[in-house]
């Protein structure tokens, strides 16, 4: 299997507009469909895991990327089944809230799942937009 090495500001700039996009979910859910108000957010959030691996690992395969997000997004979401104090408080801050959610969710599992699927399907696009081309050069 090919490698194909990301370009660090080509990805910097897809995390930050999915950074923007989800966000603006939250922030103004009015302006989206319903669907997208209600379950993109954390489509996107998941997706931003993806991205900042895509750019911690540039040679990473993008099946890798995808099952390191969905691990990490997954295991978020079951950290909030554990009630502290300590974890509380920082849950009820707005950082907090945005990287380690409020409350566990089973839904919010499925979303996690879309967005990892759609920025997997985005990757592996990018990835194959890339090496087209040199295969075309090299014939």
């Amino acid at each position: 299997m090919q490698t194909t090495r990301r370009s660090p500001a080509l990805y910097l700039g897809v995390l930050g507009a999915t950074i923007g996009l989800g966000l603006a979910t939250r922030q103004f859910p009015s302006a989206f469909p319903l669907f997208v108000a209600r379950y993109g957010g954390d489509a996107l959030w998941a997706a931003m895991i993806l991205w900042l691996a895509a750019v911690l690992r540039p040679t990473a395969a993008t099946h890798s990327l995808a099952l390191l997000a969905l691990g990490i997004s997954f295991g978020v979401e079951l950290s909030q089944l554990y009630r502290a104090p300590w974890i509380d408080a920082i849950r009820a801050t707005r950082p907090g809230a945005l990287v380690l959610g409020q409350g566990f969710l089973w839904g919010d599992l499925v979303s996690y799942s879309g967005g990892v699927l759609l920025a997997a399907a985005l990757d592996a696009w990018l990835a194959s937009a890339r090496a087209s081309p040199r295969r075309n050069a090299g014939s």
